[in-house]
């Protein structure tokens, strides 16, 4: 069927269908001024004043350029043009101006455009402001559902990202003290070795601890490790990395620490919190601790096996020595420092 040959049919609609058909409407008089708009456009415009202002003092027509005058506007009519209206900066429209009969002025019909998303948001929009067969409508529905969709992807990603998290601090944590463990005690020791800063190491081994389980029980001796656990983060920096690396072997890396005197202080203020009883149900656990210390000065070129082991040497000379004192790896006093010597 030729569409063109369809009889040409004159009708009128009211306002309140016109509106219907097109909320976001302006009826344009044959003077210029606004004669009526949808409801939609007065709710945007809200107490903004509209009817009877002339249209181009209203709305500034951005593209074509050029269209200021209801002439220039008329001759391009069926000719989309893009605005907005001067109170409302923020929010573009795209539209389509047709003449009315008689020269009675012109309606000009208006959309968001891909704006819609944030008309809506920023108006307070709903379905209820679009015509019934606008398609943005449909469009709100995808977005808001790709929006719903992103953020539990999002959220889903976040607890990704904390199980990560959580699993990688595990995987450097001993479960029984909750100190680090050999594995983030190497990771600590390769970057102190690689960066530009000095640092200690201190291997504390425990005294008499074998008899502590032998006696009362390994629930003594997980009680007495956690203790120590608990000793050695009260006597150290946030920032110095404590680590259980063996049944009852801890070593201390120290950043920034390479004084002999201040490491010797330390570590004899250590065993003698050590030596003081631990009381577990109804008795007391006694132990000692020996330790040995070295620092990456000492070194021409620091090397995390040679310092771990020389460190070793320096806790069984310790010892050796008598047990409960300290031995700093290269400085051979007279005797060992111990406690209460």
């Amino acid at each position: 069927m030729n569409l063109a040959c369809l009889p040409q049919t004159d009708f009128q609609l009211g306002p309140e269908a016109l509106g219907a058909l097109m909320p976001l409407h302006l009826v344009v008089g044959s003077d210029g001024k606004l004669l009526g708009c949808g409801p939609s456009m007065q709710k945007l415009m809200e107490s903004k004043p509209l009817i009877g202002f002339d249209f181009f003092d209203v709305f500034e027509i951005r593209r074509p350029s050029g269209l200021g005058t209801l002439a220039a506007l008329r001759a391009r009519a069926g000719g989309r043009i893009y605005l907005h209206a001067r109170a409302l900066p923020g929010t573009g429209f795209r539209g389509l101006a047709v003449p009315l009969a008689g020269g009675r002025g012109m309606l000009v019909n208006l959309s968001f455009g891909i704006g819609v998303v944030d008309a809506v948001r920023d108006h307070a929009l709903t379905d209820a402001d679009f015509a019934a067969t606008d398609l943005a409508v449909e469009l709100l529905y995808v977005v808001e559902a790709k929006s719903a969709v992103m953020q539990e992807l999002r959220d889903l990603n976040l607890r990704l990202q904390g199980a990560k998290s959580a699993a990688e601090e595990q995987a450097l944590t001993d479960t029984l003290t909750g100190l680090r463990n050999r594995r983030a005690l190497d990771v600590a020791l390769a970057q102190a070795v690689a960066g530009p800063r000095p640092f200690a190491l201190m291997h504390l081994d425990l005294d008499f601890f074998k008899a502590v389980n032998d006696t009362l029980g390994h629930a003594a001796g997980d009680h007495v490790l956690r203790s120590v656990a608990d000793v050695l983060l009260a006597e150290t920096r946030s920032n110095d990395t404590v680590a259980r690396v063996g049944g009852d072997e801890f070593v201390i890396l120290l950043p920034g620490l390479i004084d002999p005197t201040r490491l010797e202080q330390i570590a004899l203020r250590i065993i003698a919190r050590l030596c003081e009883p631990i009381p577990f149900e109804a008795s007391f656990c006694r132990i000692a601790a020996s330790v040995g210390v070295t620092w990456s000065t000492a070194y021409e070129r620091p090397d995390a096996d040679t310092m771990l082991n020389d460190a070793d040497q320096a806790l069984y000379s310790a010892k050796r020595a008598g047990r409960g004192c300290v031995h700093l790896h290269n400085i051979q006093p007279p005797g060992s420092a111990a406690l209460g010597a």
